[in-house]
């Protein structure tokens, strides 16, 4: 696994700054009266990685300066300092567009790849550093604009059975959890988690909540139900502040004098 400098994704003002928290507060504004009107990463959304694949994340910058804006960019790291982050986005790309005559916004690509991470400890809360140049040679730098959870991919199964069965009899519903291990690159049961069995019966669209199971030592999951109707039975994991959801593709079972 590689892990280098943050110079290296993200150079100029930015990397010449330290972290020295306050949420959005400047760590450095130099000549002009930059602001920095919004910022979007993944819409939003927290970001799940698995094992291979290297992962695109879209985004943006908005930024506003008297003298004009020249562009605007962010990157994703994680650690205590920003100088020796532990793990940390590269850019792939960045294109600016005028809004007006003091403002710009900047469509910002990024990626991460789960081969260059250090370990599982990276998974979690990761911050969003945000620099801005305006075209008077001033600028704003924020180590530290927000935060945006990165988190393990998580994979769910179901399978429920007898297939068909009576109604009135027992239905067995088996599953397992498991998750990216950014160590050994492959995926570990995910134990002692709270996943919910829920169903959906048929001819309808909603799932509805039955009961929560427990994973067990090796994320496998076990629990009997009554069989009622036609429908498909699924297991769903909300997810953790380190591991992302994941929801089984429905199982049907159909009950027969239902």
């Amino acid at each position: 696994m590689r892990k280098t400098a943050i110079g290296a994704a993200l150079s100029g003002a930015l990397a010449l700054t330290a972290l020295t928290g306050g949420g959005a507060q400047a760590d450095e504004v130099w000549g002009g009266n930059t602001t920095i009107v919004d910022v979007s990463v993944n819409g939003g959304k927290d970001i799940a990685i698995g094992t291979q694949n290297t992962v695109t994340i879209k985004g943006s910058v908005t930024v506003s300066d008297p003298d004009g804006m020249d562009f605007a960019r962010w990157v994703l790291w994680h650690g205590t300092d920003f100088f020796e982050p532990d793990a940390y986005s590269l850019q792939a790309g960045r294109t600016c567009a005028d809004i007006d005559a003091t403002t710009i916004k900047c469509a910002i690509t990024a990626t991460i790849d789960p081969q260059d991470l250090p370990g599982n400890s990276v998974a979690g809360k990761w911050y969003v550093a945000v620099d801005a140049y305006d075209k008077g040679n001033g600028g704003i730098a924020v180590n530290a604009y927000s935060t945006v959870l990165v988190k393990r991919y998580s994979r769910l199964s179901v399978n429920a059975s007898p297939e068909p069965v009576a109604k009135g009899k027992t239905i067995t519903v088996t599953g397992k959890l498991t998750r990216a291990n950014w160590e050994s690159f492959d995926y570990r049961a995910y134990t002692n988690q709270p996943v919910k069995l829920q169903f959906r019966k048929a001819g309808t669209s909603t799932y509805n909540t039955v009961k929560t199971v427990y994973t067990n030592s090796y994320g496998n999951l076990k629990t009997t139900v009554t069989a009622s109707a036609d429908g498909y039975w699924r297991y769903y994991f909300p997810g953790t502040t380190t591991t992302a959801s994941a929801k089984a593709t429905g199982d049907f079972v159909d009950v027969t004098g239902s």
